[in-house]
């Protein structure tokens, strides 16, 4: 478009300031829902406590290791491993993202049929090792490719993840229980970027990626052994 790539960076940060609102003013329009027995009143965490607890801690473990590849940091790897310019890196990111949302509605198909937890998990690990063996690639397409794969099985847990935290915890425990899983998943991925970092600086560069790749493989297994007994009540 004729303009410096300064210029267009800084434009794109007001294009997702801009965005972000008109996401605010929509939710804004979104209507409380009234149950057919009344409105229920918000508690905090009581008969579910103990299973919020567990999966909270789940929860923390796969975003700490999903913090070893946040967005940015696999973008610098495929920078330094591959030469990947800057042009490229955003039509990957895209392709990634479009793959991401149309395995939305797909999470929510396979849920239906082989049920939430095994969605979750038995999705996860092919990404899992799909990351592992991006580590290795020996080719910026293969790694691309592996990378593409991921990116569509690896959200949709996310999808799942919410639908089965409300499902196992009262209605009225549903916004503690929201709170409560949320928070420490978000303390638990600002812990790992800083020891990626620390990895690229010190010339591992494939090390975040594996590391990643087997903390999150080790959450599934996890949470498959701990709640694949505990059904929510469509799957009962």
């Amino acid at each position: 478009m004729g303009l410096g790539q300064l210029t267009a960076i800084k434009l794109m940060f007001v294009l997702y300031a801009l965005l972000g609102t008109a996401g605010g003013l929509l939710y804004a329009r979104i209507p409380t829902r009234i149950a057919s027995h009344g409105p229920a009143r918000a508690a905090a965490l009581g008969p579910s406590r103990a299973i919020v607890l567990k999966l909270a801690a789940l929860f923390s473990l796969d975003a700490f290791a999903g913090g070893f590849v946040v967005q940015s940091l696999l973008a610098l790897w495929l920078f330094k491993r591959f030469d990947l310019s800057l042009s490229e890196a955003g039509v990957f990111f895209f392709w990634t993202g479009v793959l991401s949302a149309f395995s939305f509605p797909v999470a929510a198909w396979l849920s239906r049929r082989i049920g939430l937890i095994n969605t979750m998990v038995f999705t996860h690990i092919p990404s899992s090792v799909a990351l592992m063996l991006a580590a290795f690639a020996p080719t910026l397409p293969v790694a691309l490719g592996l990378l593409l794969i991921r990116a569509a099985l690896s959200q949709m847990d996310v999808p799942t993840r919410s639908s089965y935290v409300m499902a196992v915890v009262t209605e009225a425990e549903r916004a503690a229980a929201a709170s409560f899983t949320s928070v420490p998943r978000s303390l638990a991925a600002a812990a790992s970027p800083a020891l990626a970092g620390a990895l690229f600086a010190a010339s591992y560069r494939a090390w975040p990626l594996l590391i990643c790749a087997t903390l999150k493989i080790v959450y599934d297994l996890l949470l498959l052994l701990q709640f694949r007994q505990l059904k929510p009540p469509e799957e009962s």
